[in-house]
């Protein structure tokens, strides 16, 4: 590497960390306690638990868990029912003012053993729904989402320029070297680049997996105006299905689940809700292993027969996004990865702000001065050894 290069390769990394750093230790700051989202809540009292009961009947049909949800907001009409990938005696219904996408939602969790409502947790206030916030959009919808996702591109940029700075300034240092002898500046520029470099492949995946997830909103919108528009065209133009025209939503689970009986039901999108159609209900089901439980498939179903219209399989970008949703949060290997991924957090808000100590410090350097501190000799030191 020639000293253009490198003096090239060294702005590069200056300016995306600079540009970025605030913003990634606000995603690091917010991201701690989403690791452990879970168990908070269940400290907390907001996770809703089902009750210990013995139940040997048959479970309560949807129809009658959605009657039970509705009976608490009438004026309102069902957006989803979901349930838990690792607990089926739960639904979460949503009910909106409308069909149609909004921040105005409520949530009731049903016995899905008996049928009876055991909570209306509220998931859009507290704590950790600001945290969620800051980390996801900032507040700000969409546009937040899509500049969170470029300040992602810029921390990829920063850890690549890093790497290529790094391998030069270790020629004149044992790995891991942290000089105490010298000021207080080398000291923290010693302990950045050694924590900067051990966190390196973390900081990538889980800034890659963030990059990802921001996209969320437009790639679901490809996908619907792409594939899923073809295979409505036949009903396109018809009104939304009114609820006393349709089918038993038992029938309608039990159609999309005899499609693929080795799955499991995830969620459902009623009709003319944003993963629907006027005329159809949406049935995602899962997979029942550590990879493909990550895994949707969604399972068309006309609303007023109960017949499957069609089962798409969904397009690599969907499944690359659902795939790194958990990763980004370590939520694949239960507690042990996420103290993992927490302490990884916590290392990286140390380069964070030792990488921001840096810069300030060395703006408080007279020019004069700096030209004779230790860290200009380093840097010249990069300079000479990366031209040999």
């Amino acid at each position: 590497m020639n000293a253009s290069r490198f003096k090239t390769w060294a702005w590069v990394h200056k300016w995306s960390s600079l540009v970025c750093t605030v913003f990634m230790l606000l995603l690091c700051l917010t991201g701690l306690p989403l690791i452990f989202h879970h168990e908070i809540g269940h400290l907390t009292g907001t996770e809703v638990e089902p009750p210990e009961i013995v139940h040997s009947g048959p479970n309560a049909s949807l129809d009658a868990v959605l009657a039970a949800a509705r009976s608490r907001h009438p004026e309102r009409v069902v957006q989803f029912a979901s349930k838990e990938a690792d607990d089926d005696r739960l639904w979460f219904i949503t009910l909106t003012p409308t069909p149609e996408p909004t921040d105005d939602f409520r949530s009731v969790a049903v016995d899905a053993r008996t049928g009876a409502v055991l909570a209306e947790p509220r998931v859009d206030e507290g704590f950790m729904w600001v945290m969620f916030k800051l980390h996801v959009d900032l507040f700000a919808g969409l546009p937040g989402k899509l500049f969170l996702g470029l300040m992602g591109l810029l921390l990829l940029a920063a850890i690549v320029s890093g790497v290529v700075l790094y391998a030069p300034f270790m020629r004149k240092l044992e790995f891991g070297a942290v000089r105490r002898n010298r000021s207080t500046r080398v000291k923290w520029l010693d302990l950045h680049n050694l924590l900067g470099i051990v966190t390196l492949v973390w900081a990538f995946v889980v800034g890659a997996t963030g990059m990802i997830n921001t996209w969320a909103d437009l790639l679901i919108k490809y996908w619907q105006f792409t594939h899923v528009s073809a295979l409505l065209a036949p009903w396109q133009g018809q009104p939304l299905v009114a609820e006393a025209e349709r089918a038993a939503m038992q029938r309608v689970v039990e159609a999309a689940q005899a499609q693929r009986p080795e799955m499991k039901l995830a969620f459902i999108a009623f009709p003319g809700t944003a993963f629907s159609s006027p005329h159809h209900a949406t049935v995602f089901l899962r997979g029942t292993t550590a990879l493909t439980s990550r895994l949707l498939q969604p399972v068309l179903v006309d609303a007023k027969t109960a017949e499957v219209t069609a089962a798409p399989p969904l397009p690599w970008y969907l499944n690359a996004l659902l795939v790194s949703q958990p990763l980004h949060f370590g939520d694949y290997g239960g507690m042990p990865l996420k103290i993992i991924w927490a302490l990884l957090d916590v290392i990286t808000i140390v380069v964070l702000g030792s990488g921001l100590y840096l810069w300030l410090a060395r703006r408080r350097v007279a020019p004069a001065q700096l030209a004779v501190e230790d860290e200009a000799q380093i840097e010249g030191a990069i300079v000479e050894a990366a031209t040999r």
